[in-house]
């Protein structure tokens, strides 16, 4: 489970450092870019540990502090778990719900 979630963290780091965009177009500063890497990298791993929502599922994007939650939970359980644990990491200044509820097929 640590390497599962090590491989998770990482991946998010490495996809948000590939990117690299906003940095980029002026919209943040790199340290406010560094910051939100970590963030975001924090909820992920939230995520991972976390026996009721599923990390591969959802998707966490964070920008000057506000995390945007998108993709698709199983349940409003799910949904509801995911964003309380988004707005439980430090630094977090509000969290954005776009996540889209679709119970899975019986």
């Amino acid at each position: 489970m640590r390497k599962l979630i090590q491989g998770v963290v990482m991946g998010a780091a490495l996809a948000l450092g590939a990117t690299g965009c906003s940095v980029m177009d002026g919209q943040q500063s790199a340290g406010a870019y560094a910051s939100d890497s970590s963030i975001t990298a924090k909820v992920k791993a939230k995520f991972v540990e976390d026996p009721v929502v599923s990390a591969m599922r959802l998707n966490v994007d964070t920008m000057n502090g506000v995390v945007q939650v998108s993709g698709f939970a199983k349940s409003a359980e799910e949904e509801r778990r995911a964003l309380q644990l988004a707005r439980s990491v430090e630094g977090v200044k509000s969290v954005r719900d776009s996540i889209e509820v679709r119970p899975a097929a019986q």
